[in-house]
């Protein structure tokens, strides 16, 4: 046997198992990463949800005629949102500025709507993502100028 072939046959057996260690090593990490990026993902979700939520619960909120009904309005379009997002928050709060029913009709007014919520992440199980994450979002919707007032 030459010495080549004998250094090659040689090379190939102290590389025997390395597949195995490299694989050990990689797979923890892969596996965290893949957990990062469905924690990421669901954070941006959420995100778009909370957005979209308070959103629907500024148009709600200013169709009505009365600073009451708008806040009916409100906190149900939001509650409806997230519902139909598949969002479940751990905790919420939908806050709703009328102040501007106050005005006279011919005014401009708006309606701000303010939801939090606080969306659980605690059953992903990746070191260093927190249990929960809150999200919040603020819209405003203009109220009709010209429409009666109570």
């Amino acid at each position: 046997m030459t010495a080549a072939r004998l250094t090659r046959r040689l090379g190939r057996e102290r590389d025997r198992g390395s597949y195995a260690i490299e694989t050990a090593v990689l797979a923890p990490v892969l596996i965290l990463l893949i957990g990062l990026l469905i924690a990421f993902g669901r954070v941006i979700d959420a995100d778009g949800a909370v957005d979209s939520a308070a959103h629907a619960a500024a148009r709600a909120a200013s169709l009505e005629r009365d600073a009451s009904s708008a806040q009916e309005q409100a906190q149900s379009a939001a509650a409806r949102s997230l519902d139909g997002d598949g969002i479940s928050c751990r905790s919420s709060s939908v806050t709703v500025n009328t102040a501007d029913y106050g005005l006279e009709v011919g005014q401009a007014g708006t309606v701000t709507v303010t939801i939090a919520c606080t969306a659980l992440l605690s059953d992903i199980a990746v070191p260093g993502v927190p249990g929960s994450k809150t999200l919040k979002s603020t819209w405003t919707s203009p109220i009709d100028t010209f429409r009666a007032r109570p």
